[in-house]
């Protein structure tokens, strides 16, 4: 068994939950992190952030949208992770790293390529090694999406998805109402701050093909609503016919009852980027997939204690997981 999420009295409500620890957490970066580049098949790169002291259980971390491998919800696990003696690597999507890709492709929530290439390279390193995987959000969406892409084809000990958006159309449609458009204009800002930056390297490095197919977008200053934006830039450098294309294609949810890896689903029913309607029946997950909805935690929230020492119950949560699936060593 396991202690169900209570969440702080002084973060009583979704958004309080969702903004805490993505704005106003403070962790530093885990003792001894390294990071390694990784270059691509396709001539590109992916810059990793090891946390490893040897032949101990690894975990790769998927941040979310806009985020890194410095997210706070990331680090925070990482130093949870090296406390229990556990290993972890957290992969910095294409331009997440702080250096730009050399490529006009992007990351996106159907894009499972690079999760794949990644945990082939370490399975090819390490191929005795007990691994598991973690995603939160949009890295949720991928590693789920990937699960049941791959079904027994994974030597994976487990996996944990953390507020994901199931349904990518029914999310879209979530962050156009109310409250939540707030997060839906920061993270627009953030994305066409990204194409920018992209454009303007990819000219600086001398790749003018690919800068051109940015440029072919057009102005993305106009760009309102995730729909508007997955409809031009995604699906525009993805080849997607559109937004619903992409939407039907990339949303985790189907790929659910395929899955052959034991995994561990946490949602919030007030997570303030999607609706209920995003959750999965029963009949829809696999007998190795567990759902647990929590009534509160926002998104990628799940703060609980007190005002002076908060604590952070995904990590809770996620370690008790693990330690059902991987060998668990003793913390030094």
């Amino acid at each position: 068994m396991h202690n169900a999420f209570r969440p702080a009295w002084w973060l009583n409500s979704p958004h309080l939950q969702t903004i805490y620890p993505a704005f106003l957490r403070r962790i530093s970066p885990p003792t001894g992190i390294r990071r390694e580049r990784l270059d691509t098949p396709d001539g590109d790169f992916l810059d990793i952030d090891w946390v490893d002291n040897g032949e101990r259980p690894l975990v790769i971390l998927l941040h979310g949208l806009a985020g890194s491998s410095r997210s706070g919800y990331i680090q925070g696990l990482q130093h949870s992770l090296l406390a229990a003696g556990i290993a972890s690597v957290a992969l910095n999507f294409r331009g997440c790293s702080g250096e730009m890709n050399r490529l006009a492709r992007c990351y996106h929530s159907g894009e499972t390529e690079d999760i794949d290439f990644l945990f082939q390279t370490l399975r090819q390193r390490f191929p005795d090694r007990a691994m598991a995987a973690i995603g939160f959000s949009l890295g949720g969406n991928v590693l789920l999406k990937w699960l049941g892409e791959q079904g027994d084809k994974l030597e994976l000990s487990a996996a944990v998805a953390v507020s994901v958006p199931l349904l990518l159309d029914e999310c879209a449609d979530k962050l156009d109402r109310g409250f939540s458009t707030l997060y839906r204009d920061y993270l627009l800002r953030e994305l066409k701050q990204y194409m920018r930056v992209k454009l303007r390297h990819l000219q600086g490095i001398g790749q003018h093909e690919q800068a051109e197919q940015i440029l072919k977008l057009g102005d993305l200053s106009g760009i309102k609503s995730f729909w508007q934006y997955d409809d031009k830039v995604v699906a525009g450098l993805h080849g997607f016919k559109d937004a619903h294309d992409y939407y039907r294609r990339s949303s985790s949810r189907q790929f659910l009852k395929h899955i052959r890896v034991p995994t561990l689903i946490l949602q919030a029913k007030d997570d303030p980027f999607m609706t209920e309607r995003v959750l999965p029946t029963s009949a829809e997950l696999s007998d190795q997939v567990q759902l647990e909805v929590c009534a509160s935690g926002g998104h990628v929230g799940f703060v609980s204690g007190s005002l002076f020492r908060p604590a952070y119950w995904l990590e809770e949560r996620i370690g008790g997981f693990l330690r059902q699936h991987l060998p668990w060593p003793t913390a030094r």
